[in-house]
């Protein structure tokens, strides 16, 4: 990918201090505003370094800019949503297309036939589908579907992994109780990834009261055991519970068809979102004609409250998915993400070890989805840690939490990314060196995006924040 010449970084080896005024000024108006500042809590200015969280102006390709005019080599896009680059001109041109046919109807169009014919090409193990806007609607649905099927209660979530839903089936389980009944909250167990044994210990205290398991079949550090899936495909023939594999960081970044299709075990239901439109708002549910005809006309049963919402089926995020669906079928978009992560990889492990920092800077997981560990002097995880190298990505034009990469990742866009490590990696060796960030790190440490309180990062109060924001 060419990039116009706005869009190019400054030499990023040595870190010269980068101006975030305008998106210091920007987050502080955003705060008064919206809670926390943001519309995800992964995207909240808790998760960077205090006053040197971008606001974004733009994006093209893998790059992103700021209102201070800074441009960064951008990773982890869109929560991992954009596989294909910013403004990727297919999908924006289907989508404008759409678009000027109008966007919502009161009855189905055209983009619904064509979006689930398509998808079930897709995912050869699913009967049916149902589109919706965001993963949280169609995983809930999913667990709604169940429960009906089953008659049971009770919802099992592996407990090892971060996210499922922002309902409170799966919020009771974290931090964030505040608002969710206990008796909802008793509603929900949890599992261990890769311990079959687990799963068998939760049959065993609550027989026949499961409806659904539900997991990522592997994540960006851990891939399933031999055995393991298909062991819980077992396990949900013989006790009647419903198996939901979440796919929404796994569909179409493992591959097409999802990680079911790479790790060869069919689930009862799957959800999907993220990847299935570029960064538009699309999401699915998808599975067995059995348990999906529930929620339809052609059940005699009871029917659950299945995906009835005003924007589910609207025109341009199916039609965002069928452009994406096209460039997946036109070129290796997986196998391309695929082979670039691992030369960063490969060239992000060396510059750590060169630094002297193979312990305490370490990347880890599949290449299409890497994310860096961060260690202290002592070798204990650091927030800390974690923050400076941030931070010092940053001030060489790097932004991410992750490493997650996409097919609109460059070789110059790596080449700069690894420049930017080099320097990074060099500060966070002084502060190894010296047993602390003191006097490296410009403000508070990042903190959980899911904890209960909002301290450590709580806002500083008015006087605070203007002497920070003139530091700049």
């Amino acid at each position: 990918m060419s990039y116009p010449a706005h869009a190019a970084l400054a030499p990023s080896g040595a870190a010269s201090r980068r101006s975030f005024v305008r998106s210091a000024e920007a987050q502080r108006r955003l705060h008064e505003l919206v809670p926390g500042g943001a519309h995800t809590y992964a995207r909240g200015s808790d998760q960077y370094p205090e006053n040197m969280a971008p606001v974004i102006a733009r994006g093209v390709g893998a790059r992103v800019e700021d209102l201070d005019g800074n441009w960064f080599v951008e990773y982890g896009m869109g929560l991992r949503a954009v596989t294909l680059g910013y403004g990727f001109a297919p999908v924006v041109e289907a989508v404008s297309a759409a678009a000027r046919d109008g966007v919502n109807f009161s009855r189905p169009t055209v983009w619904e036939l064509r979006a689930a014919e398509r998808f079930l090409e897709q995912v050869p193990g699913a009967d049916m589908v149902k589109f919706a806007k965001n993963g949280s609607d169609v995983t809930t649905a999913a667990i709604k579907l169940a429960r009906s099927a089953t008659g049971r209660d009770l919802v099992a979530v592996c407990g090892t992994q971060p996210f499922f839903s922002t309902d409170d089936w799966f919020i009771g389980t974290t931090q964030m109780t505040a608002g969710i009944p206990q008796a909802q909250r008793d509603l929900t167990v949890s599992f261990r990834y890769n311990d079959l044994d687990s799963v068998r210990a939760l049959l065993d205290a609550h027989p026949g009261q499961i409806a659904a398991l539900i997991l990522e079949q592997a994540t960006a550090t851990a891939e399933p055991a031999p055995g393991f899936l298909e062991g819980l495909r077992q396990l949900a023939d013989l006790h009647g519970f419903v198996l939901v594999f979440d796919e929404m960081i796994t569909g179409m970044r493992w591959a097409a068809g999802g990680a079911q299709s790479v790790y060869g075990v069919r689930p009862d239901l799957s959800t999907w979102g993220k990847a299935l439109g570029n960064g538009f708002s699309v999401s699915a549910l998808a599975g067995r004609r059995d348990l999906m005809d529930q929620g339809g006309l052609n059940t005699d049963g009871s029917r659950p409250f299945l995906l009835s919402t005003t924007h589910g089926a609207e025109t341009t995020g199916l039609a965002a998915y069928l452009a994406v669906a096209d460039a997946y079928a036109e070129r290796d978009v997986v196998g391309l993400m695929e082979s670039q992560g691992a030369k960063l990889r490969d060239a992000l492990v060396s510059a750590a070890s060169e630094a002297g920092l193979a312990d305490h800077v370490t990347i880890m997981g599949r290449p299409s989805c890497l994310v860096f560990g961060t260690r202290d002097h002592e070798g204990n995880p650091s927030q800390a840690f974690r923050t400076l190298f941030i931070q010092e990505m940053l001030e060489r034009g790097v932004l991410g939490q992750s490493l997650v990469i996409s097919a609109a990742h460059t070789d110059e866009d790596l080449d700069l990314t690894v420049d930017a490590a080099r320097g990074a990696l060099a500060v966070y060796a002084r502060a190894v060196d010296a047993g602390t960030t003191d006097g490296l790190l410009r403000g508070r440490p990042v903190a959980p995006a899911m904890r209960e309180y909002a301290a450590p990062r709580r806002l500083p109060d008015t006087s605070a924040g203007d002497a920070d924001r003139q530091e700049g």
